[in-house]
């Protein structure tokens, strides 16, 4: 792989930025997959009803699941500051603590408790006190984050509760109940001859369990130990995390916890490209490897029988050209990754660019256009959707992803569309994962020229 400097990368790629505005899903939408990541938490969200009608117009599909969610509603009253904020927390704490348990409870700020000013840090640690749970504090208001910033946002928050390796031994010599658990376990170092001596390392971002295990067992078998993912399964079961620690994202839009990772706890961050599509998952082991000193191996052929894999979609795809207007900071990810399939993309836009975070992803994004020989597209960071929607006019992609509010516009004028958010929530990591991502791409292709075959034509409104 090619080093390619600051500098070089700005000359590479066009960057723009339009508006300033975040066109995007409500980050406190984040809450609709946290919640089940972490399983024995609880969130409540502290803002206005319009709060509380998104989330349960976004989340309505779960009704039946007993999301451990909850609203704290703020009234006029709450908001001209006549109430007294902390009973009421106190009050609606000690009832979900009665009534739920969780290990920990993590309140999510809006933009109503910025605006206000609502010291939630300062409430949340004399509450915490009180009632004997942790209370984690994520400000994941939409004036200053896009759509899945709202996780970043916990997960930062989060990173100051990981227990280091000192306080794990302290408890475990306080608590014989941990000793007694552990009696009859193997030791660790029975399971060290499956991996190469290195460093310990602890991989960032909230993915379902079958991507976790996916992705562990393929750093596995490059004899590369993880010691740990934030966020766990469970908050009882957060990594520890001490000085000098290794990590690495696999998410795009977690800039702000791999800061708080590096000044906080002092870790060093292994700055790779993310696993979305095969080029991308051996690109990101590669670089892991790399840095652990480690030869990787195999890797080559899985890309290689991946892609035989993806075949029929690669086929249908290839030669047409897609636009990305922007919502959920997977943009370049998968724009460098449907280049690879044959796509071009005519724009990216995203709402929020963070180019030191991903800097081997957009490397990674000039390579490949280089090496399919196609133009890098224009990033534009912020973009604002009337310059978007006349381009797209001019461009006539075949495919554009938008968010839910443009995408039945754009269909009424015969563009193809498919919904952003359907990527966030949808399995993408690794290796096995690429035909998902296709299967969702090609899914509005698939569906019109099915139509057309039938002889149907789609209404186009001039």
């Amino acid at each position: 792989m090619n080093y390619v400097s600051d500098k070089n990368l700005d000359d590479a790629i066009n960057f723009q930025c339009d508006t300033g505005n975040y066109h995007t899903f409500c980050p406190i939408s984040c809450v609709a997959w946290l919640y089940q990541k972490i399983e024995d938490s609880f969130f409540l969200v502290i803002g206005t009803k319009t709060c509380g009608y998104f989330l349960q117009n976004a989340m309505g599909v779960m009704i039946f699941a007993e999301p451990r969610y909850a609203m704290a509603e703020l009234e006029e009253g709450d908001i001209s500051a006549q109430l007294n904020d902390y009973n009421e927390l106190k009050r609606i704490c000690e009832q979900i603590k009665r009534d739920r348990n969780p290990s920990v409870i993590v309140w999510i700020g809006t933009c109503t408790t910025e605006i206000i000013k609502m010291d939630l840090e300062g409430i949340a640690a004399r509450l915490e006190q009180e009632i004997g749970i942790p209370i984690v504090v994520a400000r994941a208001n939409g004036l200053d984050y896009a759509f899945t910033q709202g996780e970043d946002t916990v997960l930062a928050a989060m990173v100051n509760r990981c227990p280091s390796s000192s306080e794990v031994k302290q408890e475990k010599r306080q608590n014989p109940l941990l000793q007694l658990l552990n009696f009859g376990k193997k030791p660790e170092e029975a399971e060290d001859d499956q991996y190469h001596p290195h460093p310990p390392l602890v991989l960032f971002g909230s993915v379902p369990d079958p991507v976790v295990t996916n992705l562990t067992l393929e750093l596995k078998k490059q004899g590369i130990r993880v010691d740990g993912w934030l966020p766990a399964k469970r908050y009882t079961e957060l990594p520890v995390i001490d000085e000098g620690y290794y990590v690495v994202g696999v998410n795009p839009f977690l800039s702000r916890t791999a800061t708080t990772l590096m000044r906080r706890r002092k870790c060093k961050l292994i700055n790779a490209p993310f696993p979305i599509g095969p080029d991308g998952t051996r690109a990101w082991i590669e670089k892991i490897c790399r840095v652990f000193d480690i030869q990787p191996k195999g890797l080559e052929e899985r890309e290689a029988q991946t892609w035989e894999n993806l075949r029929d979609y690669i086929d249908l795809l290839k030669g047409k050209t897609v636009f990305f207007m922007g919502d959920n900071l997977l943009e370049i990810s998968l724009a460098r990754f449907l280049t690879r399939c044959g796509m071009r993309v005519l724009e990216i836009g995203i709402p929020y660019m963070d180019k030191r975070y991903q800097k081997a992803e957009l490397e990674l994004l000039v390579r490949t256009c280089e090496e399919m020989g196609v133009p890098v597209p224009p990033i534009v960071e912020k973009p604002d959707n009337y310059n978007q929607i006349q381009r797209i006019k001019q461009l006539k992609p075949d495919l554009v992803i938008t968010g839910m509010a443009h995408a039945n516009p754009l269909e009424a004028r015969g563009i193809n569309t498919k919904w952003s958010v359907e990527f966030t929530f949808a399995q993408i990591h690794g290796f096995t994962n690429a035909r998902d991502i296709l299967e969702l791409i090609t899914r509005p292709l698939r569906r019109n020229a099915r139509l057309l075959e039938l002889g149907w034509t789609r209404l186009v409104q001039e």
